[in-house]
């Protein structure tokens, strides 16, 4: 990863089922801590949305379960979680995977428009908020 920045999955895409996004190399980055943000922009009524991340260490075999994961979401609305892979020193390759849920009245179909970006946190901001985080222990 030679920028500071990454899509996981291109700002307003529409879901209307599971699916995964673009595969993005991060053996490269400075530090192995990222903040991804999730933003949606556009939701149909009573639905569901769930987004998590995955690892590999080639970009082909995926690990069995997420390495992150977004609270599942039901509006618009940005939402951030930070992404430490420095538990998964394995991990060379990350992506988003998402899945759709509709119930109720209406179209069965589900259609959400959403994006997810990745930005690396740089080193001594994550020293900071570690020593802050171990003085509040």
């Amino acid at each position: 990863m030679t920028t500071t920045d990454a899509v996981l999955v291109p700002a307003n895409t529409v879901a209307t089922a599971k699916s995964d996004g673009p595969t993005v190399d991060v053996n490269n980055a400075t530090t192995r801590a990222f903040l991804v943000t999730l933003t949606i922009t556009k939701i149909i009524e009573q639905e569901s949305l769930d987004v998590s991340i995955y690892g590999s260490a080639d970009g082909a075999a995926w690990e069995p379960k997420s390495i992150a994961a977004f609270p599942q979401k039901f509006y618009c609305g940005e939402t951030q979680l930070v992404l430490d892979l420095n538990a998964h020193r394995q991990v060379k390759f990350v992506r988003a995977h998402w899945e759709v849920a509709r119930w109720g009245r209406g179209t069965e179909t589900p259609m959400f428009e959403f994006g997810v970006s990745m930005k690396w946190i740089p080193a001594n901001i994550l020293n900071e908020a570690r020593a802050e985080a171990k003085a509040l222990a």
